[in-house]
């Protein structure tokens, strides 16, 4: 499992896989790569592709 945060360009979101994103229904352990096609941010909206990596 990879183990990097990403954060939201946009909204200041961060994405971390030990918690997932129960909002859109994404269980913990998932890694940000994994997330499914047209996954936005859950608080802005955003594509994923406004995310940066914060950490490894």
């Amino acid at each position: 499992m990879s183990d990097k945060k990403y954060k939201c360009n946009s909204c200041g979101y961060v994405y971390d896989p030990e918690i997932g994103d129960m909002i859109s229904g994404v269980p913990a352990g998932a890694s940000f790569e994994e997330l499914p096609e047209g996954w936005i941010c859950p608080l802005c909206g955003v594509d994923k592709a406004v995310f940066t990596v914060i950490s490894e």
